[in-house]
């Protein structure tokens, strides 16, 4: 499967949402690709790390975020699932639970409810080890500041305002993941 073959059916090669989308992936995959490689007693899957983190945002185009060129109808928030729907009619369910669960550190159904979010209420948090560590490497990385990766002092301040769950699985990950 080739990611880039993918992402050219919904994006035109050479528009900002195309190349925002492009370089933001490219970022998060190689971050989840060397912190699966400095854990190989892990035994990751490589190969669908680097497909599905070049994936992760496919749904964007869908969402009202003109700053990153995407002028579609839905809530910025929806682009997780959106893109799960996109990568299940490809046939790629897996690929699909990476799009679905990587906003925030996940979201709980309990999340979604108590803030009455504009999505489908189902738990929406990253299981398997490759799908928290493409969520994990994504919050070191913006769209509006390419290239940049975050400190994660910034990281852990962008998601306190989302609440001490998500800050928590946050610094386990960190634990978990960046330590040697």
């Amino acid at each position: 499967m080739n990611p880039i073959e993918i992402i050219q059916k919904y994006y035109t090669p050479k528009s900002e949402a195309y190349r925002i989308l492009v370089d933001h992936s490219r970022d998060v995959a190689n971050k989840a690709l060397a912190i699966a490689r400095n854990h190989p007693e892990l035994n990751l899957d490589l190969e669908f790390i680097e497909e599905a983190a070049m994936l992760h945002d496919i749904g964007i185009f869908k969402c009202k975020a003109e700053s990153i060129g995407c002028f579609g109808d839905a809530e910025y928030i929806c682009h997780g699932y959106l893109g799960a729907d996109i990568m299940r009619e490809e046939g790629f369910p897996r690929h699909a639970l990476v799009c679905e669960r990587h906003t925030g550190t996940g979201i709980s159904l309990k999340m979604i409810e108590e803030q009455n979010l504009p999505l489908p209420h189902r738990d929406m948090q990253p299981v398997s080890l490759e799908e928290q560590i493409i969520c994990f490497a994504d919050k070191f990385f913006s769209k509006t500041n390419l290239g940049k990766e975050k400190e994660i002092d910034k990281v852990h301040k962008s998601l306190a305002k989302y609440g001490e769950e998500t800050v928590s699985r946050f610094d386990e990950w960190c634990k978990r993941f960046l330590a040697e």
